[in-house]
């Protein structure tokens, strides 16, 4: 008999922090979190993440989408096949994501509840989740992102000094200040360092192509989201065939088809899917997959707490190759309290264990409880 999914909680966490964190398009005053548990018939509980970030209150939408859309079209249903399970909740929500304008909430709250499943599913076969999803090698290579524009020399070492050896640099500040910042960061690194930068979507084309020639003396690793994500692929490769520097995005690409457009366009030298936008593992590990396939560089987008973190971690294990995990650098309790193997960052990289599933640990949940709010 197929186990089945018992029950799916919804969990919104709020942390404060001292120090907002700015984007070129919006400003976090606290550190959001929805964590999603799922119950099977045999009483085992898998977790997930939705992303949530934005707007303000974004947690507590998508955990009454789940509560009220997602959750009785899932209760009973089988679990031992978490891809299925995905496609189905995406299929029988599509029209609705039409009708409301809402497909990114819903496939965020999807994305949660897969990644739930699909750490109920190695939990059942016993094996660590970067083993179930495929992988031979627990080591994960990683960066250190979100370096904001206020003295981000500073940021920088002090992640240096956290065991960090990439990094990556938020731009879309203003020229003056996007390279006065990508100078001082560069100068106070090591030669040998990885130095990206993230424009957060930040320019049009015609800026985006006049900064492209002073960027190549920063020797960037990728230059992330110059462009909005919709703008059209042709814009994207006349940006690339003019830049030195790699171009990446994929954090808000959404479904297999427009993954696929990507990809072919040959404008994206590295893809950033994010398992908590869009797709939960299931998702992600097939996009990641045919990225791969087609010659391009996989580091998967993450900035949220700490469950979507260690999934990505896994994912990106399980892939192999030569991706970066991205880590924020910026302080969020709900990502350090339960992060677990990704919280030890030595020489540049981290090491999984063969925990079952996630390997999330239990007493964790006691530090972050006080963060828990209604929805």
């Amino acid at each position: 008999m197929n186990t089945t999914i018992r029950a799916i909680d919804a969990r919104v966490y709020r942390a404060p922090i001292a120090q907002p964190v700015t984007t070129s398009f919006g400003v976090m005053r606290d550190r959001p979190a929805l964590f999603v548990r799922v119950e099977d018939s045999d009483g085992r509980a898998g977790w997930g993440e939705a992303w949530c970030n934005f707007p303000s209150v974004g947690a507590e939408h998508r955990a009454r989408l789940i509560d009220t859309v997602l959750a009785p079209l899932a209760l009973g249903q089988p679990c031992d096949e978490p891809a299925a399970m995905f496609e189905m909740l995406s299929a029988r929500t599509a029209v609705l994501a039409l009708q409301s304008g809402e497909p990114g909430p819903l496939a965020q709250a999807i994305a949660g509840i897969d990644t739930a499943l699909c750490d109920l599913a190695a939990q059942r076969a016993g094996l660590p989740l970067w083993r179930w999803l495929g992988g031979t090698s627990p080591a994960v290579r990683v960066y250190a992102s979100g370096i904001n524009p206020d003295a981000p020399e500073a940021m920088a070492l002090r992640k240096q000094a956290e065991g960090h050896r990439a990094f990556k640099i938020k731009l879309g500040f203003g020229r003056a200040t996007d390279l006065a910042n990508l100078q001082r960061v560069r100068a106070a690194l090591p030669p040998d360092a990885i130095l990206c930068a993230d424009a957060n979507q930040a320019w049009t084309l015609d800026e985006a192509l006049s900064i492209a020639e002073a960027l190549t003396p920063f020797r960037l690793g990728w230059l992330e989201e110059p462009l909005r994500a919709d703008t059209p692929w042709p814009q994207w490769q006349r940006l690339a065939d003019a830049c030195t520097t790699p171009l990446a995005g994929g954090e808000n690409i959404a479904g297999h088809a427009a993954f696929e457009a990507a990809v072919q366009s040959g404008a994206l030298a590295v893809v950033q899917p994010d398992l908590a936008k869009w797709g939960g593992l299931s998702g992600w590990m097939a996009v990641a997959r045919a990225a791969r396939a087609a010659g391009r560089r996989v580091c998967p987008h993450y900035l949220g707490g700490g469950i979507g973190l260690l999934a990505s971690a896994h994912a990106l294990a399980a892939l192999g190759g030569d991706g970066l995990l991205e880590i924020d650098s910026n302080p969020n309790p709900l990502r350090e309290a339960i992060c677990g193997a990704v919280g030890a960052v030595h020489d540049g990289g981290i090491a999984l264990g063969e925990t079952p599933g996630l390997g999330l640990v239990p007493e964790a949940w006691a530090a972050i409880e006080g963060w828990r709010r209604p929805h």
